[in-house]
């Protein structure tokens, strides 16, 4: 069967395997490719900016994207944790986050031809927290339907290989609008935003035939607000894991200031900014998979090396930037940011992977929203980054970032080899 080859090719397992297995593992992959497409192509740092730009939505609206976007997928997490606690087969969740999302991002395309100015960004900001709060759904579900379905050894796999082709899609994407074989243009984008609504509602399908074992623990066991951060001063394992992606959110972070320096940051030329978008796509494409395997062997050796890259590419910047004042040379930023974005996808594989594998007693779902709310806080508090930049510049921020990267490295050592001991 096409589902069991499937299987063996990306997981190089050489025993006969379960079709159920297979098959599950199969859905998950088509699930996270679809939504994994739909995510770049309708990125709030690039697309989403230029959309609400092109539309003469304000200034403060465009900048409220991002923090939008990533506080709002994960600040909800604690509260939804209790309602997925009680569930004995979750998938139901995850399907219908990412049907909210399509549900959302068709609505972001529908303004973008009907309406300009505040109302367009208005109403972008108002799907897009829908669409942020869907994703909090899918996120917080996530890592314990992926631990019940899907055995150890495979689970970074299938977020790499998704991630693999997904990028593959995006990069293409970016080289037809770098190269105006699409021409950039509000009607041109609207479309990708209305194939990537399509995607996650594809992914919801998808997801709902999932064979899922019911968990007979579907109750409330997470209690008073005192039982749910428990974990936090129990567990020296998710203390020390948070605390070094927490450092590591500075690789997520460091994109739009890299654009900023590079001179792009929206009054730049076009090719430059389609030269970031495919080399932080093609950033994607040559790691993710690779990283996925690494992960499944020592997340935690992953996330430190990973951390490092990014600092070393960061630092870089960083440094040429307080010299020189910017990176005049064309080819100088997108290969920083092609540097920086491969560490990036290997800080986002192997956290993901070192949670999934990590003893949790159970709880992986209130394990997985607690770290996720207080990385939301702390995302929503790096809007502090922005204000250092109008300061000091985006060199000076870039620094902050290439030394949070390598603390953050360096407190990732002080973890456990939880594939060793799974």
């Amino acid at each position: 069967m096409l589902t069991e080859k499937l299987h063996a090719a990306l997981t190089d397992d050489a025993v006969e395997t379960d079709r159920g297995e297979a098959r599950r593992f199969v859905r998950h992959l088509v699930s996270l490719m679809s939504t994994k497409i739909a995510d770049g192509l309708i990125d709030p740092k690039l697309v989403l900016a230029w959309l609400m730009s092109a539309g003469g939505a304000p200034g403060y609206l465009i900048g409220a994207l991002v923090p939008v976007r990533e506080a709002g997928a994960l600040l909800p997490q604690i509260m939804l944790a209790r309602v997925i606690q009680r569930q004995s087969i979750r998938k139901y969740i995850w399907a219908a986050g990412a049907f909210l999302q399509g549900a959302a991002a068709l609505g972001i395309a529908a303004a973008a031809v009907m309406l300009d100015g505040p109302a367009l960004g208005w109403t972008i900001v108002a799907c897009l927290s829908v669409l942020s709060l869907a994703r909090a759904a899918c996120s917080a579900s996530y890592k314990d339907i992926l631990a019940r379905t899907v055995e150890t050894g495979a689970r970074g796999t299938v977020s790499g290989a998704a991630g693999t082709v997904a990028a593959s899609v995006v990069f293409a994407f970016a080289a037809l609008l770098a190269f105006q074989i699409i021409p950039l243009t509000i009607g041109a984008i609207s479309v990708a935003i209305a194939i990537a609504g399509a995607l996650w509602i594809i992914a919801s399908l998808v997801f709902a035939g999932l064979d899922e074992p019911a968990d007979e623990r579907g109750e409330d066991t997470l209690g008073s607000l005192a039982d749910i951060i428990k974990p936090l001063r129990t567990d020296h394992e998710l203390r020390v894991y948070i605390l070094a992606r927490g450092l590591l959110t500075a690789t997520a972070l460091a994109p739009p200031f890299l654009v900023i320096l590079a001179g792009t940051d929206g009054t730049g030329g076009l090719g430059n900014l389609g030269l970031l978008m495919l080399a932080s796509s093609l950033a994607a494409i040559a790691s993710s998979y690779i990283w996925g395997r690494l992960s499944d062997t020592s997340s935690r050796a992953t996330m430190m090396f990973s951390g490092l890259l990014a600092g070393a590419a960061l630092g870089a910047a960083a440094t040429i930037g307080l010299i020189t004042g910017r990176l005049e040379a064309v080819w100088l930023a997108p290969a920083l940011l092609f540097v920086a974005q491969i560490g990036y996808e290997g800080v986002r594989a192997a956290r993901k992977t070192h949670l999934t594998d990590m003893n949790t007693g159970g709880q992986k779902a209130l394990y997985t929203a607690l770290s996720n709310t207080l990385i939301g806080v702390l995302l929503l508090a790096g809007g502090i980054f922005g204000v250092i930049a109008n300061a000091f510049g985006p060199a000076v921020v870039l620094g902050i970032f290439a030394g949070m990267s390598v603390v953050g490295a360096l407190t990732a050592s002080r973890l456990s080899n939880v594939q060793k001991d799974a």
